[in-house]
């Protein structure tokens, strides 16, 4: 059997944009309740960026690998990491402090979305080839942050609808026992598709005229 270099290669590449940007997003939620006053996170060393203290096995290595190597997508990339565990009444404000940690993470990501239109835009006109890479981290991280924001459980959306609706601790459990299953079923769904993939065109659009605004031929490389 013939083997695709350039796809292992690529799904490598991809894996690893991945990896390293959902232990950010974990290590965000972790740092954000440590600093709000919940040792939980550093108790469990979750206060690190040390992938191994985050990964999922199935949602950081199986789910993904499985996307990239047997449906081999190349953008649509998805996934997640170990839940961080806090405690409300560690908190100051357990209400308000709750909702930063839980913003921290998909914040997290639109920051590093950030990062790569600016470091993209400052070396891509100069290294075309490195344009794929940046555009793949900027499109996987608006997907990932825009993924967890999904008013489901326990996504972090889900934790948002639990605190603004005031559903009992009970009843998100629940929730969180079928929803990955629905979601998963959802995705198969083309009208669930196509409004998500809207959704996710909408939100890069800032990100693409931010880079033809500071380098409009590092912008035509990466976004075409």
């Amino acid at each position: 059997m013939d083997i695709d270099l350039n796809l292992v290669r690529g799904g490598m590449i991809m894996f690893l944009l991945l990896l390293a940007s959902l232990t950010i997003h974990e290590w965000a939620h972790a740092f954000t309740a440590d600093r709000l006053g919940d040792d939980t996170p550093r108790m469990q060393g979750r206060v690190t960026l040390n992938p191994a203290s985050h990964i999922d096995i199935i949602g950081t290595i199986v789910i993904p690998l499985i996307n990239i190597f047997v449906f081999r997508s190349t953008y649509a990339i998805f996934g997640w990491g170990k839940p961080v565990m806090t405690r409300a009444g560690n908190f100051k404000h357990p209400r308000r402090d709750e909702i930063l940690t839980c913003l921290a993470g998909p914040g997290s990501n639109l920051i590093l979305a950030l990062l790569g239109v600016l470091a993209g835009a400052a070396v891509v006109s100069r290294q075309p080839m490195l344009g794929e890479l940046f555009f793949r981290l900027i499109v996987m991280n608006v997907g990932l942050a825009l993924f967890n924001l999904l008013p489901v459980p326990p996504l972090d959306g889900g934790y948002l609808v639990k605190h603004f609706t005031g559903m009992t601790e009970e009843a998100f459990l629940t929730m969180s026992r079928w929803s990955g299953m629905i979601m998963l079923f959802a995705f198969f769904i083309p009208v669930v598709r196509e409004a998500f993939g809207l959704v996710f065109s909408l939100a890069c659009l800032p990100y693409a005229s931010l880079c033809a605004w500071i380098n409009p031929v590092a912008a035509r490389i990466m976004f075409g």
